[in-house]
């Protein structure tokens, strides 16, 4: 089993695990749903409030299987 979260597939409170994340998990599954998949981590940048925060979650996160 991985030890990345799948942007695509968790659930807010899943995302909200990650660090560097707390507090995001209902903007970033919002955005998923208005947007639909992210294909790059890079958009999560785009999501309402996360501009520049991303970075340190990277290691913890993937799109799509591995």
């Amino acid at each position: 089993m991985s030890d990345t979260v799948d942007v695509n597939a968790a659930t807010a409170d899943e995302l909200d695990a990650v660090p560097g994340l707390a507090g995001h998990g209902f903007e970033i599954v919002r955005y998923r749903g208005e947007r639909g998949r992210f294909t790059d981590l890079r958009q999560l940048e785009e999501v309402p409030g996360l501009a520049g925060k991303v970075d340190g979650s990277r290691a913890h996160l993937r799109v799509g299987e591995d």
